[in-house]
């Protein structure tokens, strides 16, 4: 007797953060409602973001301080104005933005199980702004699974 292979399926939906500027925004639950309209129950879903100078990032969701801590790190280990990058054309937050984006990445894979993000009980995804300005970023969570 043969066994046939799970269908699978693919869904993708995107949406919208307007950012306030240099900080985090939570899009946990915008991620979670994505996977949930798919129909997934067993997969991955691929979060995305087409964007140069902001990024995603899987952090602790319990305490605002550990974010504050990224974002002190950051300023410190990649400081705006630095005399050493060249590439200002857009401002003193320039390089650092992509730097940052670079170093943390525009893409993030999390499990789907049971039709839910496998997420661990401390752990929410958050889009990072890079640019000391508001910016109006798009994100795409692709989930493939059955």
């Amino acid at each position: 007797m043969t066994r046939a292979a799970p269908v699978t399926h693919v869904a993708q939906d995107g949406f919208a953060v307007h950012t306030r500027g240099r900080g985090f925004s939570d899009i946990t639950l915008q991620v979670a409602d994505a996977v949930a309209v798919s129909h997934v129950q067993t997969g991955l879903a691929n979060i995305f973001t087409a964007h140069t100078s902001c990024s995603l990032l899987i952090s602790e969701n319990a305490d605002p301080a550990v974010r504050d801590d990224l974002e002190r790190w950051f300023a410190r280990a990649v400081p705006d104005g630095d005399k050493i990058f060249e590439h200002d054309a857009e401002g003193p937050d320039d390089m650092p933005a992509h730097i940052r984006s670079i170093l943390t990445g525009v893409s993030l894979a999390v499990p789907v199980q049971g039709g839910r993000l496998l997420l661990g009980t401390w752990q929410g995804i958050y889009l990072w702004e890079h640019r000391i300005d508001p910016h109006q970023r798009k994100v795409t969570v692709t989930v493939v699974g059955h």
